[in-house]
């Protein structure tokens, strides 16, 4: 690989004067929540409204819609965009992949200013999703931006990805432009996804576990609390089978020191309302499981084994259950070490962080397992503290600063 370290330090140096320009951008997105229905909200198009005009009016690049139906949201549709800088050479094009949907609040009381507005302190933004994922947004604005400012041409296609839908599954954001529009990209393009990271920016994700969402329905019999011998109670035959189900801790135990966290895991998360009073048993309990396995295992297996220790509270509790899977996101195969994405990060990571870095799996999920399993080499990669779905997320003005510079520094590698 070779480098114009004139022309890197050039554009590292207007990325830098770019601190008002982060904060601007991240005021503005973290004020337009994106928000799938699930989790209530109206989808993303308030956003990507904004990120179309900032394309157009800031870049002058204006944004290919690909726009997903879906009538559950007022506009009917979830947007996606695609933007891109030209290059010296069209041969292959940079990807940078961020998604545009984000998670609820959460617990209010918890935050410490209005997750809705962006508040400035001591470095750091503070608000709903300026970390997960509006951090990889920015970053890969400014990186554009100050190519297009210097009036300096990357040295192949430098391309922006804004997707919907990450948060819950993809249906409406990469799964719809792999399967409706895979041709936008090519075999030999450089696929990064700013959606995992560490503090020091030292780590670059190659392989991910499979994800599986688990609804579980525990039906009874509802009955006043003072008589529970006339009825069957749910809440208590769901507790159970919660307890039960951290068996699967003890039975798929492999260790494997390439994944953080290196083992599988299996959570219990949400939980439906049941009854709203206290002196009355409740006839039906609805919670799911998070669970992440290490490609090792065998999926179908698994299932087995889940239907298995509902069985068994079935004939201890006198209940049924009913178990629904959420999402079957199954391992795809790994992107090489080698590949040339990762080669290029570890070569922009080394000189920008100064790090030497390394290659792991996660245990989360990112637009990356959809890619791999079509054949593409996607690599994962940004610097974060990992305050993601907390309350008083956070991301440092800094590391947007210093990922935007990676980028740069990929961009210009020929």
């Amino acid at each position: 690989m070779t480098l114009d370290k004139t022309t890197l330090e050039k554009i590292c140096k207007r990325i830098d004067s770019y601190q008002n320009e982060v904060i601007e951008i991240q005021t503005r997105l973290t004020a337009l929540p994106a928000l799938s229905p699930e989790n209530g909200g109206d989808g993303e198009l308030k956003k990507s409204e904004y990120l179309q005009s900032y394309l157009q009016d800031k870049l002058d690049c204006p944004a290919t819609i690909y726009n997903a139906p879906d009538s559950r949201v007022s506009s009917s549709v979830r947007p996606n965009l695609i933007a891109k800088l030209k290059g010296k050479s069209s041969a292959r094009t940079l990807w940078i992949l961020s998604h545009m949907d984000v998670v609820p609040a959460g617990e209010l009381h918890k935050w410490q200013s209005d997750p809705w507005q962006a508040r400035v302190e001591d470095g750091k933004i503070y608000g709903r999703g300026v970390e997960d994922n509006q951090q990889g947004i920015v970053s890969s604005l400014i990186a554009a931006k100050a190519f297009r400012d210097d009036g300096v041409a990357p040295a192949l296609d430098f391309g922006l990805v804004l997707v919907a839908d990450e948060e819950n599954g993809s249906k409406y954001g990469i799964q719809y432009l792999m399967e409706h529009h895979k041709d936008i990209f090519k075999k030999d393009d450089l696929i990064i996804i700013p959606d995992s990271g560490i503090a020091d920016g030292s780590v670059i994700e190659v392989a991910e576990k499979s994800i599986l969402w688990i609804k579980f329905r525990v039906q009874g019999k509802s009955t006043h609390a003072s008589t529970p011998e006339r009825g069957v109670n749910a809440f208590k035959a769901a507790a159970n089978l919660i307890v039960k189900m951290n068996n699967l801790y003890l039975m798929y135990n492999i260790i494997d020191p390439m994944y953080d966290p290196p083992t599988c895991t299996f959570e219990p998360t949400k939980r439906e309302a049941n009854v709203r009073n206290i002196n009355t048993i409740p006839g039906e309990d609805v919670f799911y499981f998070d669970c992440r396995l290490l490609p090792n295992y065998d999926i179908d297996q698994f299932w087995e084994n889940v239907k298995r220790i509902c069985g068994e509270v079935e004939t201890r509790h006198k209940v049924k259950v009913e178990v629904t899977c959420e999402q079957d996101g199954r391992a795809a195969p790994p992107t090489p070490p080698d590949a040339p994405v990762v080669r290029a990060l570890e070569k922009a990571i080394a000189d920008i962080r100064r790090v030497q870095p390394k290659v792991i799996g996660i245990g989360g999920g990112t637009v990356a397992a959809f890619f791999r399993k079509a054949g593409f080499n996607a690599a994962v990669w940004a610097t974060q503290d990992e305050t993601l779905h907390e309350p008083n997320e956070f991301v440092q003005i800094k590391n947007i600063i210093d990922d935007a510079k990676v980028f740069a520094h990929v961009a210009l590698q020929n």
